[in-house]
């Protein structure tokens, strides 16, 4: 079926499906009640169909340095060279679309909760790319895709889908990958969990516990440990400092053994934020990042514009930082997501941190030691990502409202390049491709589905 008409017939059998009782109901989700009982082509979920990251070390040989950028709005990936901070090429991350979406109109339940993705998280677009990570020999990315509910991983070779995994409940959200690039974690954001899945074909190894919307993952102690944390209910008015935390859904920051998956320690957030004078601020952990000898983790709070510094051992707010509010005017329920700011990276020296204040519409570099920030940097609208180049130097930030990426220099704290990619770029990771892939990347069209709004 050509993919107009197919559009075009879906967009009369959406119409009247979604309500409000579907976006309310995104946090009540019961663990692996939505998951599609069809795999990839027939095959077993998470199997081999056919035939790591942010890359630690040098390359593989035959392998080249390259920056993916997920244009979430588009379904599509950027690659984009480290070191000329120019576009190499384009990928399609959704070559299965027609045959997801028939899976979707087919079943109402699915359908409904898609569409409650769009309206409530999408900002009136479906979510094709949230994160992704490329295997370490370079022949695969690997990427979590919102709206399908799943994790891919598309050969940088054939572009096609080498395996699929879909996720517990209706939505995939962030990943991370081990240091050796053998394992991914992704979170399941209606599932309450964290799956464990095999790059290399995309077997599940096991899962681990979260609380609502589980969120951010990071590899610690060279892989033996996970820092995980959940964001409860951001896209409802119930995460509000004014309520009561368990109405804003279960909020966690927690360490997980990477072996057995045992969740070792829970931080209490609300106790280190109060005993650290942040009575009204909101527990949700946002985006985080770690000092170098991971003794010190910066992490961003909903509704807070700004971050704060928590010893790892002790779990106390030891430091916070206020950063301006530009957007005083601005009403609660028009935050994105409750993202006051989103995206934070600290320089592998340890010296300086980047930070994304997505509201108010820029970035800045904030001296780790004192703690002052540098001048405010209006690249574009929307920052909502970033993260240190391979080579520490910069870091690289998303303007999703813009469709822009800048490479900002901790050093001189300033915008040093700034190019266009697709439709709203969230995520940015590192990663690697073999070099005889490189010449025919090509140019992935943009998906432009029935109903959003480009």
């Amino acid at each position: 079926m050509g993919r107009n008409r197919f559009r075009a017939g879906l967009r009369a059998g959406l119409t009247g499906v979604l309500t409000a009782g579907v976006v309310a109901g995104l946090g009540g989700f019961a663990p692996g009640a939505g998951a599609a009982q069809a795999s990839y082509d027939g095959a077993a979920r998470g199997s081999l169909v056919v035939s790591s990251p942010g890359p630690v070390g040098d390359p593989e040989r035959g392998t080249r340095r390259v920056v993916f950028v997920g244009n979430n709005w588009d379904g599509t990936a950027d690659v984009v060279a480290p070191g000329s901070f120019e576009r190499l090429g384009r990928l399609d991350v959704v070559p299965d679309y027609d045959e997801r979406m028939q899976e979707i109109a087919a079943n109402p339940y699915r359908l409904a909760y898609f569409l409650a993705i769009r309206t409530a998280i999408g900002e009136g677009n479906d979510q094709f790319v949230d994160d992704m990570y490329s295997s370490n020999d370079g022949r695969l990315v690997v990427i979590s895709r919102p709206s399908f509910a799943d994790v891919v991983a598309i050969s940088l070779k054939t572009k096609k889908i080498v395996w699929r995994f879909e996720v517990d409940g209706v939505r995939s959200d962030h990943m991370a990958v081990s240091p050796d690039g053998k394992r991914v974690v992704v979170s399941a954001s209606t599932g309450n969990v964290v799956h464990v899945l095999r790059i290399k074909d995309g077997a599940e190894v096991g899962t681990f516990p979260s609380g609502g919307s589980p969120h951010e993952s990071v590899f610690l102690d060279g892989g033996k440990r996970i820092l995980h944390a959940s964001i409860g209910t951001v896209y409802s008015p119930l995460d509000d400092p004014d309520v009561p935390d368990p109405l804003e859904g279960e909020r966690v920051l927690q360490i997980v053994n990477a072996r057995t998956l045992k969740v070792k320690r829970r931080y209490d957030v609300r106790q280190a934020l109060d005993d650290a004078g942040l009575e009204k601020v909101s527990i949700s952990v946002r985006p985080l990042t770690l000092s170098p000898d991971e003794k010190k983790i910066y992490f961003q709070l909903s509704f807070f514009h700004g971050f704060v510094e928590l010893d790892r051992r002790t779990g106390e707010i030891t430091r916070f930082k206020r950063l301006p509010n530009l957007v005083k005017s601005t009403p609660r329920p028009a935050y994105v997501l409750d993202s006051a700011h989103h995206g934070i990276a600290m320089n592998p020296k340890g010296t300086r941190l980047c930070v994304a204040g997505t509201m108010s519409d820029y970035a800045t570099i904030v001296r780790a030691k004192s703690f002052k920030r540098t001048r405010l940097l209006k690249g574009g609208e929307k920052p909502y990502w970033v993260t240190p180049s391979a080579d520490g130097k910069y870091c690289y930030i998303s303007w999703s409202g813009t469709d822009t990426i800048s490479r900002i220099s901790y050093r001189r704290a300033r915008i040093v390049d700034t190019i266009d990619v697709g439709n709203h770029p969230q995520r940015i990771r590192n990663g690697f491709i073999r070099k005889g892939f490189v010449e025919d990347l090509g140019e992935a069209d943009p998906r432009m589905p029935a109903g959003t709004t480009g």
